[in-house]
């Protein structure tokens, strides 16, 4: 196959890339290196995906008419690039709303306007807001999202669904959970824990440290985006919104120790009052995934975190 992925310098596209390099698929990848977080960080993402199968395009999905110079047969499209971050989006909600909004809008009018009617796309966990019972059911209602991020994805899905309905465009929108690993962004949980206690610096914990997190290691969530991109290539009449998680959540302070006892040192912490946006728990039903996607993460929190120390240690 020939897939177009967008985000690809980023954590989860620099990985899906590899992948799909690795079993023989061509790949074109896009990315606009945006300013979030340091764009050596995704040259070094970039620098994995060395192949004469592999075609990079620096470009912004907000540009319509850059995208459309990409001239090329393309079966599918895994579409990871968004501005990513609760914290964030609430204080520049317009921002998130272009590239999260419009930019979807742009990257399925593109798969239109090219013939391409298989699209996978990276939704979130937060989209189920405080308000889904444990485990998440994808037909959980998700009408109270608490911040922009949150209705940002959530209207990408609905970007999605109008597509389908009025082109049989098929899609497959994944509900990524917390997802960890090596080339982890540096603003995220555990990047950010393991360089803090590392350096003797505290970590600042946000209201009690009771929080709980569905952690899902980047090996497994590429399993579930390449078993979303088979199920599309062998089905049409496709809109499907599924999980993508781990099924086992962990508080903010279970995940502290678990960091300490991999890196064999203590934490400072400091705990602050909680942030406006945070979700008290994220958890997966992940049925459906193991259903349509023959989806069965295998990565421990522990195996997973041994990983990533060791690759911070390389890095």
């Amino acid at each position: 196959m020939k897939v177009l992925v967008t985000g690809c310098a980023g954590f989860i596209g620099s990985h899906i890339c590899e992948r799909l390099l690795s079993i023989g698929n061509e790949v074109i990848g896009i990315d606009n290196f945006d300013t979030f977080y340091s764009k050596d960080i995704k040259a070094k993402n970039l620098s994995h995906l060395k192949s004469s199968h592999f075609q990079f395009f620096e470009i912004s999905i907000l540009d319509a008419s850059e995208l459309n110079k990409i001239y090329s047969p393309i079966d599918a499209i895994i579409h990871l690039a968004a501005n990513a971050g609760v914290r964030p989006s609430i204080q520049n909600p317009p921002q998130y709303i272009d590239t999260n909004i419009t930019g979807t809008y742009n990257i399925v009018s593109f798969a239109k306007e090219k013939g391409i009617n298989k699209i996978v796309f990276a939704s979130s966990s937060s989209v189920y807001g405080n308000t889904a019972v444990a485990p998440f059911v994808e037909d959980a209602n998700t009408d109270a999202p608490i911040s922009p991020y949150a209705f940002t994805k959530k209207a990408g899905e609905l970007i999605l669904y109008n597509f389908y309905h009025l082109y049989n465009i098929n899609s497959v929108a994944l509900r990524f959970f917390t997802v960890y690993g090596p080339r982890q962004r540096p603003d995220l949980a555990i990047n950010k824990f393991v360089s803090l206690i590392l350096d003797n610096k505290p970590i600042d914990i946000y209201g009690d440290g009771s929080f709980g997190r569905d952690y899902t290691f980047i090996d497994d969530t590429v399993d579930g985006i390449l078993g979303a991109l088979n199920y599309l290539m062998k089905n049409n009449n496709v809109f499907e919104v599924i999980n993508l998680g781990n099924s086992k959540p962990v508080t903010v302070v279970e995940l502290v120790a678990a960091i300490e006892k991999v890196l064999n040192r203590k934490a400072k912490i400091n705990f602050e009052k909680q942030q406006p946006g945070d979700v008290q728990l994220t958890c997966a039903d992940i049925a459906k995934a193991e259903r349509l996607l023959q989806y069965k993460p295998k990565t421990s929190l522990n195996e997973g975190l041994e990983l990533f120390y060791k690759w911070k240690l390389s890095n």
